[in-house]
């Protein structure tokens, strides 16, 4: 929701000290009511910050940015020093988490405020050089390459680029992600050899971090790679990087659906629908989910328009997409999927009945006569 018009204050005092904005460090013409230490350049900032993050730590900043107590000793100093530690550290995790969950949601202009005030948070928390401002500019960089704003995200990345390299102790998770960025943004250049080359640096440290079993963490370098093999028409190489993409996934989700299967079969040991069901939780973050909604259903447009019909391939796909909407509890969906399955199972040689699909469709009857 915008700020509304009370909410901002003029600052016309003349002896005023000099305020920045909080967005664009221009000169500061409004100032917020709510907290009287926040203030901006116009009313659109205003309005940006406050739908951004500005209205869940609006009071925070108050005990931050007014002016210091005074002390009478040196253990008060240090207690109130680690105070104001304390709150920056706690108001950097708000705000980073404030802009993942807009870039996620795919609200990219939302994000930008909320990613400046991680990034300013961690740089006063921790020094302009240190390894955990790395993942707030891999944040701004992110949203700037989902705005077209390349330019920007160049210079976010190689700010994070440049601490990397600096610290011999960047964790491999975080190295996967700066690699993975840095690929998308030369393949919006298009410079595809480049972008090749960071996303498959991304596949390698996200093994690293990871592991390489049932690694859906190295699905996005390979999703990503093929979409650039793609602009190159090497066709076989993006069939293949698909079917390893659709692969993890498949047996990612596989192991879940068996595991509430097993649960299902012995209610001696586990009744499946009267203990909270936490699946979600366990098999997929946020980000993760909007990973794989991305990716399947990316590859299954591409599977549907390929004159070369697969149906083998496609299967497979249909199969990984009903485990993924019974796990993220979109019952309709995923009958829908194994209605589309079967339908394409038609045209394959016959085989072995699928045993996988079967304790996949006894789950989703049984969460569906729970829920009526």
């Amino acid at each position: 929701m915008a700020m509304q018009t009370e909410w901002l204050v003029p600052l016309a005092q003349p002896r005023q000290k000099k305020r920045l904005c909080e967005l664009c460090l221009g000169p500061a013409h409004v100032r917020c009511a709510a907290c009287l230490v926040t203030y901006y350049c116009d009313v659109d900032h205003q309005n940006a910050d406050w739908v951004s993050v500005h209205a869940k730590i609006c009071q925070l900043l108050i005990p931050l940015r007014a002016a210091p107590p005074f002390y009478t000793s040196e253990k008060e100093r240090k207690i109130g020093e680690e105070q104001r530690r304390n709150r920056e550290i706690f108001l950097a995790e708000v705000t980073y988490e404030a802009a993942q969950k807009f870039l996620i949601e795919g609200h990219h202009e939302d994000a930008i405020p909320a990613g400046l005030h991680a990034l300013k948070f961690s740089i006063s928390i921790y020094g302009s050089s240190a390894l955990e401002l790395v993942p707030p500019y891999i944040t701004l960089a992110e949203t700037s390459l989902g705005l077209g704003h390349l330019r920007q995200g160049e210079e976010y990345l190689s700010q994070a680029q440049w601490i990397v390299l600096k610290n011999s102790h960047c964790s491999h998770h975080v190295q996967s992600k700066l690699y993975r960025n840095l690929g998308l943004l030369h393949a919006a250049k298009g410079n595809l050899d480049e972008s090749l080359y960071h996303f498959a640096n991304d596949v390698y440290f996200a093994c690293c971090a990871f592991g390489t079993t049932n690694n859906v963490a190295v699905s996005g370098g390979f999703f990503h790679m093929a979409n650039v093999f793609s602009h190159q028409n090497k066709m076989d190489i993006v069939d293949s990087l698909y079917c390893e993409v659709v692969d993890l996934w498949y047996d990612h989700f596989s192991q879940f659906v068996e595991s509430q299967y097993q649960k299902l079969i012995t209610p001696a040991e586990v009744d499946l629908l009267t203990v909270e069901d936490r699946t979600l939780v366990d098999v997929l973050d946020d980000r993760q989910r909007s990973e794989a909604t991305q990716m399947l259903n990316f590859i299954l447009d591409f599977r549907e328009a390929t004159l070369r019909p697969q149906p083998e391939k496609k299967a497979k796909l249909l199969h990984t997409l009903a485990m993924f909407h019974y796990l993220v509890h979109d019952l309709a969906k995923a009958d829908e999927f194994v209605m589309r399955f079967l339908q394409t199972a038609q045209s394959l040689p016959k085989r072995d009945p699928n045993e996988s699909l079967y304790h996949l469709v006894k789950l989703i009857k049984t969460k569906q006569e729970w829920v009526k």
